[in-house]
């Protein structure tokens, strides 16, 4: 009982002293793929940031898949100071997604599975005013994808020989836009 008491007084005192924006990507939404997120301070130079990203697509051409949805926790470490100049972050997270891998474009073979991404991003903030700030960034890093391998033009079955889940692991970039974040305190 004395832990959780501890734990939440030191929640609430931390988060008293923190900042907290809310985020959109306004990137993906240019192509309807919603990515918002949270970003909160938890150190003298560092944030936690959480967003999550999802793709509704059925296919952009009627033939290939493109439904995906992240959960990106990230920490982060600003070089200057929190939410101005330059920062960089570490981030692991899990994926749910239907689409067609990047070395099957020209195929009629797509991907339906999970999996999780550890990474790093690089990003740049830009303090607008006292309430908005533009965050600019990229990452990538290691996806492990376990999946099911199926036809996408109506032909039966599954292109792979595997019984159950195939596994495929490749460093990716797979990240980035321009946050327009709002301070909510």
């Amino acid at each position: 009982m004395k832990k959780i008491l501890f734990l939440i007084v030191l929640f609430c005192s931390v988060h008293s002293q923190s900042q907290t924006y809310i985020k959109f990507n306004a990137a993906t939404a240019a192509v309807l793929i919603p990515n918002i997120g949270i970003e909160t301070s938890i150190g003298e130079k560092t944030t936690f940031s959480v967003d999550i990203m999802a793709s509704f697509w059925q296919s952009f051409d009627g033939h290939k898949p493109m439904k995906f949805y992240t959960l990106t926790p990230e920490i982060r470490y600003h070089f200057k100071e929190k939410y101005n100049g330059f920062y960089a972050g570490v981030h692991a997270g899990p994926d749910l997604y239907e689409l067609q891998k990047w070395n099957y474009w020209e195929s009629n073979k797509y991907e339906k599975g999970v999996g999780y991404r550890l990474g790093a991003t690089l990003g740049y903030n830009i303090k607008l005013n006292d309430k908005f700030l533009l965050d600019i960034f990229a990452g990538g890093g290691w996806h492990q994808g376990f999946y099911k391998g199926y036809y996408n033009d109506g032909t039966p079955g599954r292109y792979e020989g595997k019984k159950d889940y195939n596994k495929s692991g490749e460093w990716l970039p797979y990240r980035g836009g321009i946050m327009i974040s709002y301070k909510l305190n």
